[in-house]
């Protein structure tokens, strides 16, 4: 019999600013994909849809987008507006979704955080991975559309190009700039609650400052030095040069997009480390 001392963990808040402890998340992994699977079953539970809402939602968007397209006359050329639409909507709906999971992930889960530890990273790294089910189907849905107007006899001259090789450069570009922003966002509401509904309103403009209704190539060259400053520019365009072959973004466009999205993240994960180690004893 093993009469010897007791083992004692003592778990402490680190002092000054820390990045990301890869070795502590490796070791949290079964707990993240718990979370995973907990943000997939509570979405829509009691839900009648359930995940067919991941299409419902963008085919919607498509056809309200689409009866926009034809008030305003927008010029798409031979391109389908309902694959211009979807194609952008695929990078867009990704984005939108991570940001606003991650961005309530101290204020949701306060109660959680403070009886038990674990790495604070976990909970919006699961929403990261969980939004990928419904980019995966949104995009099977992409599929659909794009084989029904490929085998019609105005096919045009879009499709598929070597660009969609970089499509799993872009979903992690996505993946890494929302991150972050949801990151900044979730710190600040820890705060100042104001940043929960000042975030609702920012998602609602930023749809309008990225090429998602319109073509970058419809916009006054003069005003495209102003869209170069968004990250999702890029991306959104992206999507579209890999899965329809429209023009690829410029080679600034896409440094400038990359360096403000690692600007982001890295800075978004810096804030968060920062803010969680004592918000419970102010949310």
């Amino acid at each position: 019999m093993n009469t010897g001392p007791a083992t004692e963990t003592v778990i402490a808040p680190t002092r000054g600013w820390r990045f990301l402890n890869l070795r502590e998340l490796w070791a949290y992994r079964d707990l993240l994909w718990l979370m995973v699977w907990r943000d997939l079953a509570s979405r829509y539970k009691q839900t009648v849809l359930g995940p067919l809402w991941f299409v419902v939602q963008p085919l919607v968007t498509t056809l309200v987008y689409v009866v926009f397209n034809k008030v305003a006359r927008i010029d798409l050329g031979t391109m389908p507006p309902t694959l211009f639409y979807l194609g952008g909507l695929l990078a867009w709906n990704y984005f939108s979704q991570t940001f606003q999971s991650t961005s309530v992930t101290l204020v949701n889960n306060a109660g959680l955080f403070g009886k038990v530890y674990f790495p604070r990273l976990i909970v919006p790294l699961s929403a990261v991975l969980s939004n990928l089910l419904a980019l995966g189907i949104q995009g099977a849905t992409f599929a659909g559309f794009y084989l029904a107007y490929k085998g019609t006899a105005a096919a045009g001259s879009y499709g598929l190009r070597w660009t969609v090789l970089l499509l799993p450069l872009l979903v992690l570009q996505v993946a890494a700039f929302s991150l972050g922003v949801g990151l900044w966002i979730a710190a600040l509401t820890a705060k100042f609650r104001d940043f929960a509904i000042v975030a609702g309103f920012m998602i609602q403009l930023w749809l309008y400052a990225t090429p998602v209704i319109y073509p970058l190539a419809q916009v006054p060259e003069k005003w495209r030095g102003v869209l170069a400053l968004n990250p999702m520019t890029v991306p959104v365009e992206g999507f579209r040069a890999a899965l329809l072959g429209t023009a690829v973004p410029g080679a600034g466009l896409c440094a400038i997009s990359l360096g403000l999205t690692l600007a982001t993240v890295v800075s978004g994960v810096l804030i968060f480390q920062r803010v969680e180690k004592n918000f419970v004893d102010v949310i």
